[in-house]
C-alpha cells in the first residue's frame, strides 16, 4: 500500500543524509532504535528537522519500522544505480581537432530544449534572438512544457551589454516565464548574472560558457558539458527554484 507521506519523508532524508548515511539510518530503523537514539547517532547538520519528520510519519501513518527501514536501503540502492548510469560528454564549438570531434552547442542546445516534456529552466547572460532556438522554445511551449528563463538586465550589466534587453529575444515565445536577479544589497552592485545552463525536466543539463544567441551558438569557440542523469540536473533545477521563491530571483517587467 503506498503511503505518499512516508515515501516524502524518507527520501527527503535520504537526499539530506547523503547516501553512506542513509544506510546507518535503514540500520537504525531495522533495530528499531528511537527517534532520540537516530538523532545522536546521525549527528550531522542540519538533518534533525528531516529525520524528526520521518519518525512523526512513522507513528501517523502506522508504517512498521522494518518497513521503513527496507525502503530506506531501496531508495539508496535505486539513487546508487542512477548515479552510476549518469552520462557526461563535454560540448565543443568551434575549431575542431583530430582528438575531440566538434558538436555545435547550438544542436545540443536544441536538443536539451527539444527533450523536455514538462519543464525548462535556463539561464544566461546575454541573448539575440536566434530563430532556430526560439523555434525550439515555441514547439517546446506548444507541448505544453512550463520554461523559465533567467536573464541579466541592461541595468545589471552596468554597461557591459548594449542593444536591446537580452529579454527582448523570447518575447515571442508563448508562455515562457522570464526572470532577473533582483540585487538589493550594495555588495551585489557590480555583480553579474553570468551563469548559462539549461535544465531539461531536472534529468538533462547542460552547463556551458555560450550565452543564449547565435554568434555564441554557432560560430565562437565555446566550452560545455552535459549531463544525463544523476543528482546534478535535479540539483541545478532545486537551485534555480529556490532562488525564484527566495524572491532573489523575480519576474522580469517588460
Amino acid at each position: 500500500m503506498s503511503r505518499k507521506e512516508f515515501e516524502v519523508a524518507a527520501e527527503a532524508a535520504v537526499l539530506a543524509l547523503g547516501l553512506s548515511r542513509a544506510k546507518d539510518l535503514a540500520g537504525l530503523l531495522a533495530q528499531g532504535r528511537t527517534r532520540e537514539r537516530a538523532l545522536t547517532e546521525l549527528a550531522t547538520p542540519g538533518i534533525s528537522a528531516v529525520v524528526e519528520k520521518l519518525y512523526d510519519v512513522l507513528q501517523t501513518e502506522s508504517v512498521p519500522v522494518t518497513e521503513a527501514a527496507a525502503y530506506v536501503r531501496g531508495y539508496v540502492a535505486a539513487m546508487l544505480r542512477a548515479r552510476d548510469a549518469v552520462q557526461v560528454r563535454t560540448v565543443w564549438s568551434g575549431p575542431s581537432t583530430p582528438a575531440v570531434p566538434v558538436r555545435a552547442t547550438a544542436q545540443v542546445l536544441i536538443e536539451v530544449i527539444n527533450e523536455a516534456r514538462d519543464e525548462l529552466l535556463a539561464m544566461t547572460y546575454a541573448a539575440r534572438p536566434y530563430p532556430a532556438l526560439t523555434r525550439a522554445l515555441t514547439e517546446a511551449a506548444a507541448r505544453g512544457v512550463k520554461t523559465h528563463v533567467v536573464v541579466e538586465t541592461l541595468a545589471g550589466a552596468h554597461g557591459l551589454l548594449s542593444g536591446r534587453e537580452p529579454a527582448d529575444a523570447f518575447v515571442s515565445v508563448p508562455g515562457l516565464r522570464l526572470w532577473h536577479w533582483a540585487r538589493e544589497s550594495a555588495g551585489n552592485a557590480h555583480s553579474r548574472q553570468h551563469a548559462k545552463l539549461a535544465v531539461a525536466d531536472r534529468r538533462m543539463l547542460f552547463l556551458g560558457s555560450a550565452n543564449l544567441t547565435e554568434s555564441a551558438a554557432r560560430r565562437n569557440i565555446e566550452a560545455g558539458v552535459m549531463v544525463r542523469g544523476g543528482e546534478a540536473p535535479r540539483r541545478a533545477a532545486e537551485h534555480i527554484v529556490e532562488l525564484q521563491r527566495l524572491g532573489i530571483l523575480r519576474p522580469f517587467r517588460t
